[in-house]
């Protein structure tokens, strides 16, 4: 990683931990809706320097509401795996998008049952750990594949890539 890209990767990493914190009633709990996931589709447009902010960001933020060491170790490995996975996928960005949110729900959601009691999914009566993950998965597809697809849309048009690019910042998508 050069400069740009470790600052870059620090610019990502403090606004995804600063929208966790700031918005961290919605942010956290069995229904939740993690706004600062939409910064990891991003990974597609800048690469690995938005893989290493979303995954040290998320550190942060969970190891500031320290809600279990589960929560502090796996949330960061399920969003490292996401936003690799929408990096490897960027060619078909949606669907990128949403195979990338599938490890977040499977994880987060795989553990976070030992924290809060399951939500109410649609009326149906669930086991906890399919309540949970199923809770973690839509609201992270949410996130991730409709906040997070409309902002790397936004973010890929030609005149923004070829601002990013006249600052020297490497883009991985196609004008």
């Amino acid at each position: 990683m050069n400069i740009k890209e470790l600052t870059l990767s620090a610019i990502f990493g403090s606004l995804y931990a600063a929208l966790v914190i700031v918005l961290g009633p919605i942010s956290f709990g069995p229904v939740q809706l993690r706004v600062a996931d939409c910064l990891i589709p991003l990974a597609a447009l800048l690469g690995w320097s938005v893989v290493a902010g979303v995954t040290v960001g998320c550190f942060v933020a969970n190891a500031f509401f320290m809600l279990g060491i589960l929560d502090v170790v796996f949330g960061p490995i399920a969003n490292l795996i996401a936003a690799t996975t929408i990096l490897l996928l960027r060619k078909r960005p949606f669907f990128a998008c949403v195979i990338g949110s599938l490890p977040i729900g499977l994880i987060v959601g795989g553990y976070l049952w030992l924290f809060f009691p399951p939500p109410d999914i649609f009326g149906l009566t669930l086991p906890i750990w399919t309540s949970m993950v199923a809770s973690i998965t839509i609201s992270t597809l949410i996130a991730v594949a409709v906040i997070g697809y409309t902002l790397l849309k936004a973010l890929s048009r030609p005149s923004v890539v070829g601002l990013l690019e006249s600052y020297g910042l490497t883009v991985y998508v196609k004008k």
